[in-house]
């Protein structure tokens, strides 16, 4: 028996819908109903009361849906207009009135009449729906034509506004959205005319500069925002007659740095140079839905060639893959649950449908223009005619489809709610069972796991021959604008906690809107490596951080395509770039405006042996010998000194070199600039004062540089020596004498080192150790350096010149100064009057540095300072009986003394222990932390990181071992050197 006919009015449809679910409501309600018929009067409306066709459905209305049944209680004189005629004439008048809402004075005025047409296009649309008087294809264009009657309507009213108020120089009368040049685009469902029943209407708005002539002061962009505000205000504001359409406007290029309304200019821009492949997908079903209609038509053609590519290089079809990939990153997609489960973006959802169309068309669309359609069923039977697959399928798919979304109607429907989730208690479960039609749960269940695990199947088999994206089980889905549930949930099983700020961070990157990532390329290749990056970050200590280093990392690069290429190409990079994200922000910082100098890490001797001085040296040179001048010399001076020290950062970081050989790279990296920057500052000064005839100078490297024991974060101790004759003057244009010209070459040494260039600067330098210290000349002539070591110094200065190390200059003044130190320490001591000068001094610094943190490293009693004191007492009142022991590194000297017997075995062993741990744990804080250690804030990454650098199980173990270190090291020093 057939159906009654399409012209058939409503109301011959009414026994088809389904029974109603909650028989006590529709007691109540139906009681209700019927003195709302008698108190209206209306012959008609009494009539259809009558019917037990109609009564069906109002219980059906009743039964299954509150938000249906609200609207009938509200206004059940809408029915006999609703009822009495065929469902396509009932909606053409209800369009027409909606339009007409337009020509209402006030803004209050027209808002309410909107809502008062949604609420009657629900009504209707429901009816239609659940009868079966429309098929979903008229229900989901019914959805669409209503929203671009309420968005035309809404513009309309708004230019004309505009202009009444004199914002737009014509009468409101001249006024119209066509060849305004405000273009308005429906995007998604709205786009492809499948608006789903309580959907959002995705927008994007953009506008032609100079179409409109405005008021003087009032440019394009601060107008065309307005009226988009305004305009998402008028659809999305709740009133008590309720709201329109709720309105998103995030599909615009790149939503979090532009405004709501873009230039089309700027958008083509952003298009051509940006857009991203799941952009392309969304334009597939882009639509000129209001405003300007016509410019709107010629932008969609302008993007043609970005959407529909003829010819796609197998970087773009592989991004495609990835976007699916990416989606369950994993085969085998677990098992399908009905309670809760998500039929958009679960399993075998709509959006596997869609994406199933959608990446095809990217592919295909470009040569076969049959394949550019916007809508998902009609492209399935246009996939299966062009034989891009099986009939079966396309069947299958549509039907599973139809089913799907029509389930999603239903959900809506209940409480209007933009919901695409299935309830999680059974008797909700039942609720929605009765309301699709079914007898029982079961059948209803049973139907809807053949759909899905249908549809799962399919997406399973798209692209099947592409090769894996990554290993976790689950989403990692990073296009549109939204969160992805199932992202979030795979980002939390990752140790990620932080997982809605990540998933936008990432979803940002892809924007392009980063240099890193403008490339097209890059974020293909971004693509590609997301997963695999998020496994290495999720392996540090603390994801969160390591996530946000990373992120500040990235967004810093000033390009990405060769980075991303080289992690590709070597994915054991990426856990060495976690591993510094996570610990080393400082190492981070500089990779990110250097990211070259990962290159030298993938060579596979990097981790092998350090750089010695004859290779630094070389490597300096070449370096230097592309400068044009004295900028260009201190500027690529630092360039290769920020390589460098990056590579040994990397080497501390990794293990893999600890501080004997980090120290002394460390030093020959210092070593080496200033030998390449003394004669440097030398010929700067030159170029005014010349020469000093027969003059020549030396530079003497003190402290941490001279003993070989630097640092990530050590400043430079040096003396600067000249030998001239005092009376001689420089050969230059101004003349200047010996002790004025080295002393402007001294400072011109410390500017070369210490200057912020645009490239930064090298070091911090201290001159303090020099003869009288900041009392005394700057550079010192060689006579008052001897003179001075014989018969002025103070006991500490000669402690310091234990570690006086000769860099720079000519080879018979570094002889000639070097002789000068070696006899100076040569000489016999008081054994007495030494130890009591060292405890004294060991006192004032307790006293100007009182610390009881043990991560004081250096000024806490037992730490260096007690060390490199007890090991320099001795090298003094016993090096001249012993100059073997006269070593500048302090761990070297200490092993000469203990082979001496200087020392009792036992102490002389804690000492180089002590010595080590300490040099071994200063090495890793330089590199990761500005400043003292701070246990409490550091991550789980860098206490890790210590405990393997003091060779610790752990990291209480190793704050055990420090104490007990330090408790030993203050005791060797009372019974060596005496009570402080």
């Amino acid at each position: 028996m057939s159906g009654p006919e399409v012209s058939s009015p409503l109301r011959a449809w009414a026994g088809a819908a389904p029974k109603p679910h909650d028989a006590d409501r529709v007691a109540r309600e139906m009681e209700d109903f019927h003195a709302a018929v008698a108190r209206i009067g209306d012959e008609r409306l009494t009539a259809l009361a009558a019917d037990n066709d109609v009564l069906h459905l109002i219980s059906s209305l009743f039964g299954n849906s509150p938000f249906l049944g609200r609207i009938l209680r509200l206004h059940p004189g809408w029915l006999p207009g609703l009822l009495d005629r065929a469902p396509d004439a009932a909606f053409g008048d209800l369009l027409a009135r909606t339009e007409a809402a337009g020509t209402l004075e006030s803004q209050g005025d027209v808002m309410s009449a909107l809502r008062l047409a949604k609420s009657e296009a629900a009504l209707l649309i429901a009816m239609a729906d659940i009868t079966g008087a429309w098929p979903l294809e008229r229900v989901t264009g019914a959805l669409t034509s209503f929203a671009d009657t309420v968005v035309d309507t809404s513009i309309e009213w708004l230019l004309r506004n505009a202009a009444a108020r004199g914002q737009i120089l014509k009468s409101p009368e001249e006024i119209s959205a066509e060849g305004s040049g405000l273009v308005i685009l429906g995007m998604g469902k709205y786009g492809s005319r499948e608006l789903n029943y309580s959907s959002d209407i995705d927008l994007v708005v953009f506008y032609e500069p100079g179409q409109l002539p405005l008021k003087d002061g009032l440019d394009d962009s601060g107008f065309f925002v307005r009226v988009t505000k305004d305009m998402v205000k008028m659809l999305q504001e709740r009133t008590a007659d309720g709201y329109v359409f709720r309105t998103d406007l995030r599909l615009r290029p790149d939503p979090g740095g532009t405004p709501v309304a873009v230039s089309l200019p700027a958008a083509e821009s952003y298009y051509e140079s940006r857009g991203q492949n799941w952009e392309r997908a969304a334009f597939i079903k882009a639509r000129a839905v209001a405003g300007d209609r016509e410019a709107g038509a010629r932008f969609l053609k302008m993007l043609t060639p970005y959407i529909w590519r003829k010819n796609l290089d197998f970087a773009a079809i592989d991004d495609i893959h990835s976007m699916k990939r990416q989606i369950h990153a994993v085969g085998g997609h677990g098992q399908i649950a009905v309670a809760g489960h998500n039929i958009k973006l679960g399993r075998g959802g709509i959006r596997e449908i869609e994406f199933f169309v959608q990446t095809q068309q990217l592919i295909a669309g470009g040569r076969d223009h049959d394949l550019r359609g916007k809508q998902t069923c009609a492209m399935l039977d246009e996939l299966a005619a062009k034989q891009w697959i099986a009939p079966g399928t396309a069947e299958e798919l549509k039907e599973a489809y139809r089913f799907l979304r029509t389930l999603e109607h239903r959900l809506q429907m209940i409480d209007d709610e933009q919901t695409h989730s299935l309830p999680a208690s059974d008797k909700d479960i039942d609720r929605v069972a009765c309301f699709m039609g079914f007898a029982d749960r079961e059948s209803f269940s049973g139907a809807l796991t053949a759909r899905l695990e249908c549809v799962r199947d399919h997406y399973a088999k798209l692209f099947e021959t592409a090769p894996p994206l990554g290993e976790e089980g689950g989403s990692l889905v990073f296009t549109g604008t939204d969160d992805d549930p199932e992202t979030l949930e795979t980002l939390r099983g990752l140790g990620f906690t932080r997982v809605s700020e990540m998933s936008e961070a990432i979803r940002a990157w892809h924007t392009g809107r980063f240099p890193a990532t403008r490339a097209s390329r890059s974020r293909e290749l971004l693509t590609s490596l997301m997963p695999a990056l998020l496994r290495a970050l999720s392996r540090t200590s603390n994801p969160d951080t390591a996530f946000d280093r990373f992120d500040r990392f990235l967004t810093g690069l000033p390009a990405g395509v060769q980075l991303f290429s080289m992690l590709y190409s070597n994915p054991h990079l990426l856990d060495l770039l976690a591993g510094i994200c996570g610990t080393a922000p400082r190492l981070a910082d500089y990779l990110s405006h250097n990211p070259r100098v990962l290159e030298a890490v993938v060579d596979p001797d990097f981790f092998k042996v350090l750089p010695d001085r004859e290779t630094l040296n070389r490597s300096l040179r070449e370096e230097l010998a592309h400068a044009a001048d004295y900028q260009d010399v201190l500027d690529f001076a630092r360039v290769w000194a920020r390589e460098y020290r990056f590579r040994l950062g990397v080497r501390v970081l990794s293990g893999s070199a600890d501080a004997e050989e980090a120290g002394p790279a460390y030093a020959a990296l210092a070593s080496e600039l200033v030998a390449a920057l003394a004669p440097a500052a030398e010929a700067r000064v030159a170029e005014k004062h010349g020469r000093v005839p027969g003059g020549r100078f030396a530079v003497v490297a003190m402290g941490k540089l001279g003993s070989e024991e630097m640092s990530a974060a050590s400043d430079l101790d040096l003396i600067v020596i000249y030998d001239a004759d005092p009376e001689v003057s420089s050969d230059g244009e101004r003349p200047l004498y010996a002790a004025q010209y080295y002393a402007r070459v001294c400072q011109q040494l410390i500017n070369a080192l210490t200057a912020p260039t645009a490239e930064g600067k090298l070091y911090e330098v201290d001159m303090r150790l020099r003869p009288s210290g900041n009392a005394g000349p700057i550079a010192t002539s060689l006579a008052s350096f001897v003179a001075y070591q014989e018969t002025e110094a103070w006991t500490w200065e000669h402690m310091a010149l234990t570690r006086a190390r000769l860099i720079a200059g000519p080879d018979d003044m570094k002889a000639q100064v070097g002789k000068a130190i070696s006899e100076t320490l040569l000489r016999p001591r008081d054994k007495a009057k030494i130890a009591a000068d060292v405890a004294g001094m060991r006192a004032r610094i307790a006293k100007e540095h009182a610390s009881s943190n043990p991560w004081e490293l250096k000024h806490v009693r037992g730490g260096l300072v007690d060390i490199e004191f007890i090991c320099q007492y001795l090298q003094l009142v016993h090096g001249a009986a012993h100059p073997e022991i006269l070593k500048t590194h302090t761990r070297a000297a200490l092993t000469r003394i203990a082979e001496t017997g200087l020392l009792p075995p036992g102490t002389a062993d804690m000492l180089v222990r002590a010595i080590a741990l300490n040099h071994n744990l200063t090495q890793v804080i330089r590199v990761c932390v500005t400043g003292v250690f701070n246990p409490a804030e550091a991550s789980p990454g860098l206490r890790s990181l210590l405990a393997r650098a003091g060779d610790a199980p752990d990291f209480p173990a190793l704050e055990a071992d420090l104490a007990d270190s330090q408790r030993r090291v203050r005791e060797a020093f009372e019974s060596v050197v005496g009570a402080v």
